[in-house]
């Protein structure tokens, strides 16, 4: 048995999180001095919705539900977040230094994916993803030390 049902369940909630994330900075960003930036923003946001429903629908294929909110490590890291963003203002640099920290957690939660004894096709869905999740970090990261 593979340990699909449960990974893609955490992922659903991480891509949940970057989505509403992701739009959160974008919105921040839009009538800053670095709008330009809102608009990269918002479309991870997009991005993050479409993995989102690529991994929910593979799941209906296999006759799972993992579409379902709620995990306690997710809701801390949703938590965080929200308390980072309060404390951070509008500032650029904060803003993005706030969405990098969330990329980071996607990543991990990437990585323990593909550490599990996924299915051979579940694999190159989550490997394909993680592999542009990394990409989005590290042009966040680029755009933060461009700042």
């Amino acid at each position: 048995m593979t340990d699909d049902n449960s990974a893609a369940k955490e992922l659903v909630e991480t891509l949940r999180d970057g989505e509403q994330g992701y739009a959160s900075a974008a919105e921040k960003l839009r009538d800053s001095d670095r709008s330009e930036w809102a608009t990269k923003l918002q479309g991870f946001s997009e991005q993050r919705a479409g993995f989102r429903r690529e991994i929910v629908e593979l799941g209906h294929e296999y006759a799972e539900d993992v579409d379902k909110s709620g995990t306690a490590a997710a809701a801390l890291h949703r938590g965080w977040i929200a308390l980072k963003d309060a404390l951070t203002g509008d500032d650029a640099g904060s803003v993005l230094g706030a969405v990098v920290t969330g990329e980071n957690h996607a990543v991990s939660e990437y990585e323990k994916a593909l550490e599990s004894d996924l299915s051979d096709g579940f694999r190159e869905v989550v490997t394909r993803q993680h592999a542009a999740v990394v990409a989005a970090r590290d042009e966040v990261e680029a755009l933060q030390n461009a700042d």
